[in-house]
């Protein structure tokens, strides 16, 4: 069961999308040409199959613009959907769903998007051990929302933020003066509870760092023999995980490799988003 986005990292990007929309005269062509006490009844379809998620998030844009808007969820967060199924019901003020429509909208679209790109790399790999997990490239802003999403699909989350992990990447490695200073420093300086990777991108660095005590070793655009090997040389002393332009087409050659994790950056921010639309019955 998926762990639900806490209600004040909805509310608060809600709030944040609404403004940027709504500026301070708020929606005048609906206020021109709807009447202020008309009612209606909505749909939200998915026009194109996908994996939902982000429906709390646009009933929450409903509400924000008006509480008495009815929400009805037909497919919740994590749920496949064929183009032409009705994800959600609206009924209430149409004044108040025609405003929220666009930002509600949004968010779906992208969530979902983020949700059916990481479940078909997931699908792909399904047969192997690897699992699938996001990055730090986000959407400004969104990084909470969209690495939820990447749980809807069937993925995992990587580390939220620089405070909650260390990753020592080529350049740290570059600046402190090397694999093993590097890793010690952080060491030193990180304490017991939080974990050290360290990207590596040939197996004499992946040597130096698993001795000098990393606990995660980011193999950094490695083909599948190396990537082999590497899992072979760290013989479960360490987590492995593959990064690196990974598609959909190179996935299963790269989970095959035995890898713990593979790192996808596109699928946060460069999925394509999920076609829903919003109708009046």
């Amino acid at each position: 069961m998926l762990a639900p986005i806490p209600r004040h990292i909805i509310d608060e990007a809600v709030r944040r999308a609404l403004a940027e929309d709504l500026g301070d005269a708020g929606d005048i062509t609906t206020a021109a040409t709807v009447p202020i006490h008309a009612q209606a009844k909505a749909v939200i379809a998915a026009r194109k199959p996908g994996v939902i998620a982000g429906i709390d998030v646009a009933c929450a844009t409903f509400a924000a613009v008006d509480e008495s808007i009815i929400t009805r969820i037909q497919f919740p967060d994590g749920a496949r959907v064929k183009a032409g199924d009705v994800v959600a019901e609206l009924e209430g003020p149409a004044r108040g769903i025609l405003t929220a429509e666009r930002v509600a909208l949004n968010f779906l679209g992208h969530l979902s998007g983020v949700a059916t790109a990481t479940a078909e790399i997931a699908g792909v790999i399904s047969h192997t051990k690897t699992r699938l997990c996001c990055t730090r490239k986000t959407t400004p802003g969104l990084r909470a929302l969209e690495k939820y999403a990447v749980r809807c699909g069937g993925g995992l989350n990587h580390r939220f933020g620089l405070y909650d992990a260390v990753l020592i990447k080529d350049n740290h490695i570059a600046a402190s003066g090397g694999v093993a200073r590097a890793v010690m420093a952080a060491r030193q300086h990180a304490g017991h509870m939080v974990k050290i990777e360290v990207e590596v991108d040939t197996l004499t660095q992946l040597e130096e760092a698993l001795n000098a005590g990393a606990h995660v070793l980011l193999l950094d655009n490695m083909s599948p023999g190396q990537l082999k090997e590497a899992v072979k040389i760290v013989a479960g002393r360490a987590v492995t995980e593959a990064s690196g332009s990974i598609t959909k087409a190179s996935a299963v050659a790269i989970a095959e490799s035995g890898v713990d994790l593979m790192s996808v950056g596109w699928i946060t921010h460069s999925a394509p988003c999920l076609d829903l639309g919003l109708d009046f019955k």
